[in-house]
């Protein structure tokens, strides 16, 4: 039977990785005190915003993953990153910041990235900053 400290462990790795495929080469994992928004799995300075919990199962309960990350996130955006054997990363996070996430941009026909409307001062959220990445 599996370690689950060490394939969580192994999973935040992954996780680590994989933003570092995709740009993010300041990822790491984070500092394991359990339960605080300065404690999240993978910690990445240019994603600041993000309070990562990463889960890699085969049988998830999504619901209590996301609980987790929500009383951990403190200030940040609760995000599960999760992962079953041979299948890609998904990233699960609460509605209302992801609508907040892309009314942040408009995406015209070519793909290419504009500016969203501004939002009133009370609708600026913990995604500010949070803007596409260009592919050059």
């Amino acid at each position: 039977m599996t370690n689950s400290k060490a394939k969580g462990a192994r999973g935040e790795r992954e996780w680590r990785d994989f933003l570092r495929e995709h740009g993010f080469s300041d990822a790491r994992r984070g500092r394991q005190y359990k339960g605080t928004p300065d404690s999240p799995d993978v910690e990445c300075r240019s994603l600041i915003q993000f309070h990562f919990e990463v889960k890699r199962v085969e049988a998830l309960h999504l619901g209590n993953a996301v609980k987790k990350a929500r009383e951990d996130a403190g200030a940040r955006v609760p995000v599960v990153a999760h992962k079953k054997n041979r299948k890609p990363w998904l990233v699960t996070m609460l509605a209302e910041d992801w609508i907040e996430l892309v009314k942040g941009r408009e995406v015209t026909d070519g793909g290419q990235a504009a500016e969203g409307p501004e939002q009133p001062p009370e609708r600026r959220s913990r995604l500010r900053g949070v803007r596409p990445r260009s592919s050059s």
